[in-house]
Order: structure tokens, then C-alpha cells, then sequence
């Protein structure tokens, strides 16, 4: 397929999408949603792709949701198209994971898609914001309620509130990213993670992936008890017998995702 508003590849095992509208700092409009979701779909499907790494450029990750589709809208147009829904939540159903590799600005819309992603890599120079509120609205796309589980109800609340931005440095204490690397080495970062994640048994990458995620979803007696089930079902898989029997031979195990 030919995309207009991102790029395509495949590294090895690892599925690489760049948000690629350097003209409007990658804001995310429509036609961009429903390429990102075709291709993640096509990596959805393709069973030699383990992990997936979504960047942007340099400058930007992405700047928010395009202004331009959004300004005329009324109420009842949002309504009845259930804007920024359609398309926009493809990424929180991906069962692969799903790295963010952030520089620059990754502001309303552009935040709430990192967020989305499974962990965040940020360059040094990026910066992170739900600057809605300067619009006379508010986020949209999970910005209020992903940033309050991530960083504490007193930091989202004044960024939410306020639209302050938040640089690499303080996103990282405050739990938004993973690590910081340096701006020239942050894609090779992200898919050195990948390849390592791809790497592993596949069973065991998305079961870890869906446990991690209930925790944001039920009770901690619920969620232990989900992980525990999910456990147990990894002794079913060859690839449990072969790791474990690699680890007492002490050789590298040959997963065959089964």
C-alpha cells in the first residue's frame, strides 16, 4: 500500500511506522489515523513481526490533532461521527507491543497517542503536553485519564489545566517515559528494545503485555489472580520447556513461538 502520511518498514522482526507530515509537524488528521491503523494491522497479521516502534521527526512527534478538522465542528457533528473515536483507539488494541520513540513535541493529541503505546522512549529534546485547555477545550482522546494514571493527579491536573509542557527530564521522574536517550540515537534505541522483545517466545511477550495492562483495569486481588492464570497457561507452551531447559544448559533458547 502507499501511504501519504507515514512511512512503512520492516526491520527484521520489528515493524517500524514514522508519522511523516513535516508540514503540519505531524499533526494527526483523519487520513493519517486510518493509515496508522492500516498498518497496524498489516503488522497485526504478519507473523514474523514481534514489536512495533511508532516515531516521528526530529522536531515533532506530533503536535496534537489537526485544528484544521476540528474548528468548525459543532457539538452535534462530534456527536453523531464520534470524533477522534473511529480509528483513533487502534493502538490500545494491538496485542504486539508497541514502543513510542518521542522527540521533539508530542503535544494534545500527539501526547495522547504516545501515552497509548505500551512504553516510552524520549530523546532530550522532546516534550510532552495536553495544551487543549488554551484552545477553550479539553483532551479528548484519553489525555486526562492515561496522563493521571502515569504521573499523579497533582501533575496532570496543573498540566491539563494549565497546558504546561513537561521536558524529557521531568517526564522521565515522574514516570511518563522509560528512559531518555540521546536525539541522534533514539530510533536505534527503540529497535535495539524491539528487536530484544521480538526476540522472545511470542506467547509469553503478549500474555506479560495483557497482565501488565489489567493492572489499570480491575482490583490488585483481581489482577494477581489474572496474571496467575496466565502463568499457569505458559507451562502449556514449548516454548516454556525450552527456555527453562536452555537456562539449566546454560545455552541461548530457540523459541519457536509455540
Amino acid at each position: 500500500m502507499t501511504y501519504q502520511n507515514i512511512l512503512v518498514e520492516t526491520r527484521g522482526a520489528v515493524g517500524l511506522i514514522t508519522l511523516n507530515r513535516p508540514q503540519a509537524l505531524n499533526a494527526l488528521c483523519d487520513a493519517l489515523i486510518r493509515e496508522l491503523g492500516t498498518a497496524l494491522d498489516g503488522f497485526e497479521r504478519d507473523a514474523a513481526i514481534g514489536a512495533i516502534v511508532l516515531t516521528g521527526s526530529e522536531k515533532a512527534f506530533a503536535a496534537g490533532a489537526d485544528i484544521k478538522e476540528m474548528a468548525a465542528q459543532s457539538f452535534v457533528d462530534c456527536y453523531l461521527s464520534d470524533f477522534i473515536t473511529n480509528g483513533w483507539e487502534r493502538i490500545t488494541t494491538c496485542r504486539k507491543p508497541i514502543i513510542a520513540a518521542v522527540a521533539g513535541f508530542a503535544l494534545g493529541g500527539g501526547c495522547e497517542v504516545a501515552m497509548m503505546c505500551d512504553t516510552i522512549l524520549a530523546a532530550e529534546s522532546a516534550k510532552f503536553g495536553q495544551p487543549e485547555i488554551t484552545l477553550g477545550i479539553i483532551p479528548g482522546s484519553g489525555g486526562t485519564q492515561r496522563l493521571t494514571r502515569a504521573v499523579g493527579k497533582a501533575k496532570a491536573m496543573e498540566m491539563v489545566l494549565s497546558g504546561r509542557m513537561m521536558d524529557a527530564a521531568e517526564a522521565e521522574r515522574s514516570g511518563l517515559v522509560s528512559r531518555i536517550v540521546a536525539n541522534d540515537k533514539l530510533v536505534e534505541e527503540a529497535l535495539k528494545l524491539a528487536e530484544k522483545i521480538a526476540s522472545l517466545s511470542r506467547p509469553a511477550v503478549l500474555a506479560a503485555k495483557e497482565a501488565v495492562n489489567r493492572a489499570f483495569e480491575t482490583s490488585l486481588a483481581e489482577g494477581v489472580r489474572f496474571e496467575r492464570r496466565l502463568f499457569h497457561a505458559m507451562f502449556a507452551t514449548e516454548d516454556q520447556k525450552e527456555g527453562m531447559a536452555a537456562f539449566a544448559e546454560k545455552r541461548k533458547p530457540q523459541f519457536k513461538n509455540r
